[in-house]
Formats: C-alpha cells, sequence, structure tokens
C-alpha cells in the first residue's frame, strides 16, 4: 500500500492528537507503538518530550545569539534534476522528502524558514542520528583535550565490555564506526537487530512478551565479535551508544549535561534540547537527541565556521579540520552505499570529499545538518519521511543542496 503523501498525511488536517482529550482513533500513545506508525509519526517527532521519558540538554543562562536574517524569495524556483532523473524544484522537494522544517543560513545570516506538518519553531524535533555527530564531536574533543586516548583499548574506559565484541576494538575504530559486530541495521527487517536495541533502551514500544535487556548498558554487553576490526566501514548505531559510553566515563559527567556544558550553553541556543533516555536515565546517543531547527542550524553554523560562534570557540578548528578531512573512502566504499559514492565518514560525521569540501550528519527520515563550506551555507532539516532510510531521500536531497549551494555562490 503506498503512503499517504506529503500534503494529505500533514498531521494537523488529519486531526492527530487534537482535542481535550482527542478521540480514540486520533489518539497517538508509545506504549502501543502508534507514535513510530506513519503518518502518526509526522506529529510524534515533534512532540518526543510528550510521550517518553527525556532528559534537557540546558541551553544555559546566557544571552540567545540571535540569527541576523537577510530571507530570500529567489530560492523555491532553484531547479535541479534528481539522481533518478526527475525535473524539480527547490520548493518541491519538501513535499517529496516530507519535511518538517527547514532552515538555510548563509554567511550566518538565515536567507529561509519554513515549517510544515505539526513542527513549530519553538517545538524540538527527534534528530535521530544527527545526534551520533554530536557525540562523535563531544569525543575529538576529548581526544584534542588529552582525555582520550583514540588508540587505546575500548576496555581501557569501560572494562565492562570485555568479553564482548569491543574486547579488542580501539576508540578509534568506534569512532570511525570500523568495528566487525554481530549487529544488523536494516530499518525494513522487523528481525533486525536494531528492534532489540531499542526495545532494550526503551525507544521503540517493547513486544508483550519481551523479555530481554531493559537498558543500554544491559543491551551492549551481549554484543559479539563477527569479522575484524579496521577492515572497512560499517554503519551501526550501537558504536556510538558505546562511544557515549566511553565519553561520559571520561568526563565523568551525564551526556545531556556533557553536551550542554561542551556544545549546547555556548552556542547561544533559544530552546533547550534533550535526550530519551532508558530505564535508569542513561541517555540514547545513538539516536535520542531533540532539538528545535533554529538550534541545530547554530551547531552546523559552528562548525562551517571552524567550530567559532557566538563569539567563542566551541569546537576546537582542529577538530573540525579532523572532520573535514574525512577518512578512508577506500573503508567507506565497502559499505555500498550507491548514492554517496567517494565519500566517508569521520568522528561520526558523512564527508562528501567533494569540490565544496561539504560535510554533514544524518538521521533516518530526513533529518539533517548539511554544511557547504565553498557557498558558505548551512541546511538544517527536520522530516517524517514514511521510509526510515536515507537512501530513499537521496536522489531528491543531494542535488537540491548543491543547486542551492551554486545559486547562493551566484549571488
Amino acid at each position: 500500500m503506498e503512503a499517504l503523501n506529503a500534503m494529505d498525511s500533514d498531521p494537523r488536517q488529519l486531526g492527530w492528537m487534537q482535542g481535550f482529550p482527542p478521540p480514540p482513533d486520533k489518539t497517538i500513545r508509545f506504549a502501543d507503538g502508534s507514535y513510530y506508525e506513519f503518518p502518526q509519526r509526522r506529529w510524534a517527532f515533534s512532540h518526543v518530550r510528550e510521550l517518553v521519558p527525556t532528559a534537557c540538554v540546558s541551553r544555559g543562562d546566557g544571552a540567545v545569539a540571535m540569527l541576523p536574517r537577510a530571507e530570500r524569495d529567489d530560492l523555491d524556483d532553484v531547479a535541479f534534476t534528481t539522481l533518478d532523473g526527475r525535473a524539480m524544484t527547490w520548493g518541491e522537494a519538501f513535499a517529496a522528502n516530507y519535511t518538517d522544517g527547514v532552515v538555510v543560513l548563509h554567511r550566518g545570516r538565515i536567507v529561509y524558514e519554513k515549517y510544515f506538518g505539526a513542527l513549530e519553531p519553538a517545538l524540538p524535533h527527534s534528530a535521530f542520528s544527527v545526534t551520533k555527530s554530536f557525540v562523535g564531536t563531544l569525543a575529538a574533543m576529548q581526544v584534542h583535550a588529552g582525555a582520550l586516548d583514540e588508540q587505546a583499548q575500548v576496555t581501557h574506559y569501560v572494562p565492562e565490555l570485555a568479553g564482548t565484541a569491543y574486547a579488542d576494538a580501539t576508540v578509534r575504530q568506534v569512532m570511525d564506526m570500523t568495528i566487525g559486530v554481530k549487529y544488523s541495521e536494516v530499518y525494513a527487517d522487523p528481525k533486525a537487530d536494531i528492534w532489540a536495541y531499542a526495545w532494550a533502551g526503551g525507544t521503540r514500544a517493547r513486544p508483550p512478551d519481551y523479555t530481554g535487556p531493559t537498558t543500554f548498558y544491559d543491551y551492549l554487553v551481549t554484543l559479539r565479535k563477527e569479522g575484524e576490526h579496521g577492515a572497512g566501514f560499517t554503519y551501526k548505531t550501537i558504536n556510538t551508544e558505546v562511544l557515549a559510553w566511553v565519553v561520559k566515563r571520561v568526563a565523568g559527567l551525564r551526556l545531556a549535561d556533557l553536551t550542554s556544558q561542551q556544545i549546547w550553553a555556548k552556542l547561544g541556543c533559544e530552546h533547550d534540547a534533550l535526550y530519551q533516555v532508558d530505564s535508569v536515565g542513561t541517555e540514547s546517543g545513538g539516536g535520542g537527541l531533540s532539538t528545535t531547527l533554529r538550534d541545530l542550524a547554530r551547531f552546523g553554523e559552528a562548525m562551517r565556521c571552524d567550530g567559532s560562534f557566538n563569539g567563542q570557540q566551541v569546537v576546537p578548528a582542529s577538530v573540525v579540520d579532523d572532520i573535514r578531512r574525512g577518512a578512508s573512502r577506500d573503508q567507506f566504499a565497502t559499505a555500498g552505499y550507491a548514492t554517496l559514492p567517494g565519500w566517508s565518514y569521520r568522528n561520526m560525521w558523512w564527508v562528501t570529499h567533494d569540490a565544496h569540501h561539504c560535510f554533514t550528519a544524518r538521521g533516518i527520515h530526513g533529518q539533517l545538518i548539511w554544511i557547504d563550506p565553498l557557498a558558505e551555507m548551512v541546511i538544517a532539516r527536520y522530516a517524517s519521511h514514511p521510509m526510515a532510510a536515507n537512501v530513499y531521500l537521496d536522489p531528491t536531497s543531494l542535488p537540491a543542496y548543491r543547486a542551492l549551494a551554486e545559486h547562493l555562490l551566484r549571488g
């Protein structure tokens, strides 16, 4: 059965969660799994903290770093050809990818900002695996500070992982996801290990007869090795969960507090962010972050500007440079991403190695920070595409980003 299009799946038009109380057939709950069904997720992704327990990532008590505006009315008509040969415009691409909101910065100024579906400027939206880039950046910052040895064994910091797949893995191998671990992340497969991980952490509703692990930590210690570490890139969320465990041990702080102190409170954000947590309050480092859209753009702008934003060096410039240089393209190629030829993965960021030196944070269903240093452009997007994997969005999104960049470069 074909999914409803963006207009027909609009949560406001469908009446999801409207009324006091909403009608039973328009009520979305976590416990019955309806929050992750389509089209219900078009409401749920913008209302995570109303459905599950979360930990606050404080914006601190500093002033908001206002983003100046220079909005343009010529961007919707920017034309491009999709990877599968269709003619499309920037404005048309939003509906094609079930966009919930998009902000475009050019030279630090908002040139475009729109919201769709249930998302509003003050609502935090699920960032899914964009979260990984925050965790990877925090780890790289610890390496830069000399607090974390990237060549050390993971078990040096987390001895609980002895006897698991990570017993002989280095921190660097985890940071770049070149880990040999028996674990599958095929979202379309109901038997994939990603669901066991999600049930353990409480990020998905558990089956009635569930008897497995009930925390992220309890799940991670069950993982076993498959293949060799360092042999090739394999994208697996559990690697970020392990890295989050490492950075918390090194810092002696919860992930929410570490993210706030090292990044969020320094950006002059408008709003607190949040992490979804498991049954013992452990944040989901692999995909549990939610932020408002403009605040996500602020982080992207800091990364575009060599880590500098709001009058301070938020991320060391050498960390940003290390990410931009990327990692082994040959190792990345082993993963077989048809829409990402010549890319690599470094510190939990995706690196294009294209002529614009673009790098990006990506999450399922269309979450994104796209950073184009040459065009001085940052795109922050939240979405709720009916399909999880970005391979369904890339044919439209990737040429759209390039077309917009080229347009902005022309003035």
